[in-house]
């Protein structure tokens, strides 16, 4: 099986006065399709560093980035931008939902971009819509959410392009215990269907969902491993069939 992400000595320099700071140092790393990966590390250890360079939101100062085929590691900002678009479902830890907007037209927000006709986009906005519970709040705007429910417009959002990943980044790190749960089940519900998630996160009990766990320090990977201890939970928000 081809991966999906290849990463081959990835290293990344910052400058701040005159000291050199080395956020990423060789990182060498696989994702291979419809696997579920979670990104741990402790703060200073590369892990938003390389959420960044895996999300074409920033490119090394060397090595190889693969993406689905296409080498984005000297892209140009345009460039990067149309593959975030086409390739890449972002979901936040705050949402970043548009506040005044409602819950449809945040969720067609990507396909806008895309240049996809509006009858559409409402079309593919609404499927992903129902695939995540929320097909009676499209006219809601995000202030009219609870917490979970503007979680799922953004991992609605994240669905729409059908992108060859989902990169979460602390999906709930704003959310209390029991609307934790029932993200973490959706976000699998979504894996079992075929995508690939990368899951970023410094806690333990959410790491737990992925398959594998890779786990970062001072700039370098220092485990690559299978999870054996899966946590699963069963989705009460969607029930596909």
């Amino acid at each position: 099986m081809e991966p999906i992400i290849e990463l081959s000595q990835i290293k990344k320099e910052y400058k701040i006065g005159q000291e050199e700071i080395h956020a990423l140092n060789g990182v060498t790393l696989n994702i291979y399709k419809n696997e579920y990966v979670a990104l741990m590390g402790p703060s200073g250890s590369g892990k938003s560093t390389l959420m960044n360079m895996l999300g074409c939101l920033d490119t090394p100062t060397s090595g190889e980035y693969i993406l689905n085929k296409l080498a984005v590691a000297k892209m140009s900002d345009n460039e990067l931008a149309e593959v975030r678009n086409k390739q890449i479902g972002f979901v936040f830890q705050t949402f970043n939902l548009l506040p005044r907007s409602t819950t449809l037209e945040n969720v067609m927000l990507p396909l806008v971009y895309a240049g996809v006709p509006k009858a559409t986009r409402e079309e593919m906005a609404m499927k992903v819509l129902k695939q995540v519970g929320l097909e009676n709040r499209v006219s809601h705007k995000p202030n009219e959410l609870s917490g979970g429910q503007r979680q799922r417009v953004a991992i609605a959002r994240a669905l729409v392009n059908n992108p060859a990943i989902i990169l979460a980044d602390e999906p709930t790190g704003n959310l209390d215990s029991k609307t934790s749960v029932e993200i973490m089940g959706l976000l699998e519900e979504i894996h079992n269907n075929g995508n690939t998630i990368i899951l970023v996160t410094h806690e333990e009990d959410i790491a737990l969902h992925a398959h594998r766990i890779v786990r970062l320090k001072d700039g370098v990977i220092e485990s690559d491993k299978p999870n054996d201890t899966i946590t699963t939970f069963k989705s009460r928000i969607v029930n596909y069939t």
